[in-house]
């Protein structure tokens, strides 16, 4: 089985083998990933930021990166992300399984098909996150985090998806959370999107790095966000490996759920 993987803020590497650079051209640009074999899965790995996180939220070539995965096989996607808590009992540290989203990104392109020779798909993303994924990881966190009290794994989370790359104002934060808002980050859409028009599952563990605009103590920074990943890297390594050797065979809805492959799209 192949396996994608894509990092968010603090997970710029997998494993301690070794990788090999698979460089793959797409209609959207050139896109590298990391090949390597982890959990006796081929997994392919690509820092949504770039490696030395050097690309904002708003600048992510998500298409290109989502078109790659698919390009060499991949049929299950993983992704972490770095997000702020909506809620006081979702704490710096804590992992959650996100299973919905709310989307307030704008200018993004969310989709592979913009009409002319792509033609137009209107996809389903009533459960846009893989519920056999997003099962495999929680079964994997109670086995694995369970017993300890240090921090929580929530096994559910609605993502509320913000344009970035400035933080929140605690006006936005409030209305997020009369949403029903969970978590605040500034990149699960359109990535999510564009799994699910790629016929790819996808699911995303969340990682609470800090709480949000309006409930934290301290001004929020960037640098908050690195130390809390640096210290939830080896717990969020140990799940991934976990999950990655335990994935069943695929038995859900989400390839049936993509659109014509490939879309005709120009090259830009």
């Amino acid at each position: 089985m192949r396996v994608g993987l894509i990092g968010g803020t603090g997970l710029y590497q997998i494993g301690s083998g070794e990788a090999q650079e698979v460089r793959v051209q797409t209609p959207f640009g050139p896109v590298r990933l990391r090949q390597t074999e982890w959990a006796g899965q081929e997994v392919f790995f690509v820092p949504r930021h770039g490696e030395q996180h050097q690309t904002p939220p708003h600048r992510i070539n998500y298409r290109a990166n989502i078109w790659a995965l698919r390009e060499v096989g991949v049929e299950r996607v993983l992704s972490s992300s770095a997000v702020g808590s909506l809620r006081r009992e979702m704490r710096p540290g804590d992992l959650a399984v996100v299973d919905q989203f709310l989307d307030f990104t704008r200018g993004r392109v969310s989709t592979f098909y913009e009409g002319g020779p792509a033609g137009v798909y209107h996809v389903d993303v009533t459960e846009p996150y893989c519920p056999e994924l997003r099962a495999t990881i929680q079964a994997a966190a109670a086995e694995l985090f369970g017993n300890q009290e240090a921090f929580t794994v929530h096994p559910s989370a609605t993502y509320v998806c913000a344009e970035g790359p400035r933080y929140e104002t605690a006006a936005e934060i409030r209305a997020f959370r009369q949403l029903g808002g969970d978590l605040v980050g500034m990149t699960n859409v359109p990535e999510v999107v564009l799994a699910r028009e790629a016929g790819l599952c996808y699911a995303t563990i969340g990682i609470v790095t800090n709480l949000a605009a309006g409930l934290a103590d301290t001004p929020l920074s960037h640098q908050e966000v690195v130390d809390v990943m640096n210290r939830a890297s080896e717990r969020l390594q140990r799940l991934l490996e976990t999950v990655i050797g335990r994935l069943p065979a695929r038995g859900c809805a989400c390839a049936s759920l993509g659109g014509p492959w490939p879309p005709a799209v120009a090259a830009p």
